[in-house]
């Protein structure tokens, strides 16, 4: 094994340990730590010498006291390395009681099985495994050598001022600056920097708005097939959820009325310029209708304007909170998709009594975001790189999605069908000629997501949803064929 070198000077507290002399309570402090995980297996002990001069004791005390443990156990010397904590430690079962009583979690709040699955899905992410790409941007496209220009130039400027310290919870003014400006000429809207808040993401945003809603008040309304997370954050901050009918033309506003009738309503979460996850854009008609519902029955608007930015035809139509009777929208859209998502940048905007309450909620969970990277975005939105990059991948994007389109005729022929999406990075894809009401547990293809998934009433799934958007066009060919294999 390698030695890891240590960048703090591991600390010992051994007033509290038990024992009568410094030999008793070394050992003792030592054992404790191993048993409860401060010292990890195959961690590296603090030389003899360096021990004893922090302890203030002997170092021929501490020798003997890691003799013994080596002797239990506990610890392993290696010539010429050092003393480390043993990888195969002593046994230490404990009875029933006994691990009711250490046992943290029987504390906690149980999780939904949304929530277990999310987060399940998250570890994946991160351990390199096969998660679903329902529709997720290609980390190869980011600007990595201009991002790394930009960080440095930022941070020589922060160097310069001194300008690190604890800010705004709403976010850094320059970035509320620059994604005001960009609401204004780009999607129609009519705000001030103080009805902007800057977010770890949509998500967040997401979260954070029903945190602040009271469930008291009405349940949320989502769409009957419709995005996961937000429905988990609903649930988590005590929300009944009702689903709604989605049709060709997104949320039914017709079936929402119905639902308004009967039930009280606090919100209703949209997603109008992509339905996730049909693709589907809301027309005009219904996105008025859908405002003077709000203004008469008085609930809250989440519009949800993921993927915005990757529109190929046409002109967008303007996002419900550009126009008439959106006081009550609250926006909430994300830049993680323009660049990285490990960025995570999000907004969100709304009335300025609406931000405020948000920006409490994030001083108690968060203080405020991380300023360098929100400076580092703001320069590239002044500076138009991120426009000029968001023009770039638009048609990279497009492309790949004319050739999944493709693909799915070449390869499937008459036996699916689909409409064009005029965005996104997503294909919704009819399938019920193939499954024929087959029930599909797993498509075993990490690329395409079975409509089941996105509502608790479909048994057999009629759809899927295909991500291409994280896929070049060798690799689009190969998981459509691979998906066909599957399905027949």
């Amino acid at each position: 094994m390698t030695a890891v070198k240590r960048p703090w000077e591991m600390q010992f507290w051994l007033e509290d340990s038990p024992g009568r002399t410094l030999h008793s309570k070394l050992l003792n402090q030592l054992t404790r730590d191993i048993k409860g995980g401060r010292l990890a297996s195959g961690s590296l002990l603090p030389g003899t010498r360096t021990l004893a001069k922090q302890q203030g004791m002997n170092r021929k005390t501490v020798q003997l006291v890691y003799e013994e443990l080596e002797a239990q156990g506990w610890l392993v010397t290696r010539r010429g390395s050092g003393t480390y904590v043993s990888e195969t430690l002593p046994e230490q079962a404990l009875s029933k009681l006994h691990e009711t009583l250490v046992n943290s979690t029987s504390k906690t709040k149980s999780v939904s099985k949304i929530v277990e699955g999310l987060y399940q899905n998250a570890l994946g992410s991160t351990n390199q495994l096969p998660i679903a790409n329902d529709g997720t941007p290609d980390s190869r496209l980011i600007p990595y050598a201009l991002l790394a220009r930009t960080y440095r130039r930022v941070c020589t400027g922060l160097n310069q001022h001194s300008d690190l310290g604890y800010g705004d919870p709403r976010g850094t003014r320059e970035l509320r600056d620059s994604v005001n400006r960009m609401l204004k000429d780009d999607r129609f809207m009519t705000c001030s920097i103080n009805q902007v808040c800057i977010l770890r993401g949509s998500q967040m945003g997401i979260y954070l708005a029903s945190r602040v809603l009271d469930p008291s008040k009405g349940a949320i309304v989502m769409e009957e097939l419709c995005y996961l997370p937000a429905k988990a954050a609903f649930g988590s901050n005590g929300f009944r959820v009702l689903h709604c009918k989605v049709d060709s033309h997104g949320l039914d506003t017709d079936c929402l009325q119905e639902i308004l009738a009967s039930h009280d309503v606090a919100a209703v979460y949209v997603t109008p310029h992509h339905q996730y996850p049909t693709t589907v854009c809301m027309p005009m008609d219904r996105r008025l209708a859908l405002l003077e519902l709000s203004k008469s029955f008085e609930f809250a608007i989440l519009e949800d304007d993921y993927d915005h930015e990757f529109h190929y035809v046409t002109n967008p139509i303007p996002p419900l909170a550009s126009l008439p009777n959106s006081e009550n929208v609250v926006h909430i859209g994300s830049m993680s998709k323009v660049f990285a998502p490990g960025l995570r940048l999000g907004y969100m905007a709304a009335d300025e009594a609406f931000i405020e309450r948000v920006a409490q909620e994030i001083v108690i969970i968060d203080r405020q975001g991380n300023t360098l990277t929100e400076l580092v975005l703001s320069d590239l939105m002044s500076s138009g790189e991120v426009k000029r990059h968001i023009r770039k991948t638009r048609r990279e994007y497009e492309a790949r999605r004319n050739f999944a389109a493709s693909e799915f005729a070449r390869v499937f022929g008459q036996k699916v069908s689909f409409s064009l999406p005029t965005g996104g990075m997503a294909i919704w894809v009819d399938i019920s000629k193939m499954v024929n009401g087959r029930s599909l547990k797993n498509l075993n293809n990490t690329d395409s997501t079975l409509s089941t998934l996105y509502s608790s009433e479909q048994t057999s799934p009629t759809h899927l949803r295909f991500g291409f958007g994280a896929l070049n066009e060798r690799e689009i060919s190969r998981s459509i064929e691979k998906l066909s294999n599957i399905l027949q």
